[in-house]
């Protein structure tokens, strides 16, 4: 609505995990490193955790992105499935067809196509996205996976990614077999004062913006004070503050219209 009057090819601050967004802060960047450390290495398990709306979706993708040719991905977005779903979801994301209708015979069947690219020299990366949300029995099938191996190597490297839960969820007894396979761990945290402002021009950059687009320092801290730092916070902020200036017909996001949106996003009375 109002990319034309503020110049923009597209919406800066939308909330879908576009990858070409992403501003890595220092957090993040640590985060793709310890990632993509894991996954040279071998390590196994990797555990990413993260505040809601932090960004870990976006940067899986990044991730996937980032891998060489050699290494063939799969990404499970919706890990509130059964043990037997989780194993075809898998299979199907490595680019497979599910040939077998039992719990078993999916194993195998998985485990020959880690054998053949393993052959091949390929490494396997599976990402588990809002793995919080695993039951035990589905993170103790995860555990299972990790048993797919070589004399010298293992034939997949597995990257949990979630909320704190997860990291509480992982310290139970129960699971302590899996929490202690884990190589690489790191949790992302919100933004600081510093890189909002940064984290907003980038977008817009990226947007398209020619830079007329002016944020006061004053919206800058009133974003930040809202949204805590919390990427996906600040994108709703921002993009209600954007529409405030069209409907204003002005360029400049002061600290008002900052706080006026804000309060329209709570459904606060003005």
């Amino acid at each position: 609505m109002y990319l034309d009057f503020l110049g923009l090819r597209e919406t800066p601050f939308s909330n879908t995990a576009d990858p070409s967004f992403l501003y890595l802060s220092k957090r993040h960047r640590e985060a793709l490193s310890h990632m993509v450390y894991g996954v040279r290495e071998r390590k196994g398990f990797i555990e990413i955790t993260g505040e809601v709306g932090t960004g870990k979706t976006t940067l899986c993708k990044v991730l996937l992105r980032h891998l060489d040719a050699s290494t063939k991905t799969a990404l499970i977005l919706t890990p509130t499935l059964s043990e037997l779903q989780l194993l075809q979801s898998v299979i199907k994301d490595f680019g497979l067809n599910p040939m077998q209708t039992s719990r078993l015979g999916l194993f195998d069947q998985l485990n020959q196509f880690l054998l053949d690219q393993a052959a091949l020299g390929h490494s396997i990366v599976l990402v588990i996205d809002e793995a919080q949300n695993l039951s035990l029995r589905l993170l103790e099938e995860v555990r299972m996976l990790s048993n797919l191996e070589t004399d010298k190597a293992k034939l997949i490297q597995i990257i949990l990614v979630g909320q704190p839960q997860l990291r509480e969820k992982l310290s139970l007894p129960s699971l302590e077999q899996l929490r202690q396979r884990i190589g690489v761990r790191y949790h992302i945290t919100a933004l600081d004062a510093d890189e909002v402002h940064t984290y907003i021009m980038h977008r817009l950059s990226i947007a398209g913006s020619d830079g007329k687009i002016e944020w006061t320092p004053d919206g800058v801290e009133e974003i930040y004070q809202r949204s805590k730092g919390v990427p996906r916070l600040i994108n709703l902020i921002c993009d209600r503050s954007l529409l405030a200036c069209y409907v204003l017909h002005m360029k400049r996001v002061d600290g008002e219209i900052v706080r006026r949106s804000y309060q329209e996003l709570q459904g606060e009375v003005l």
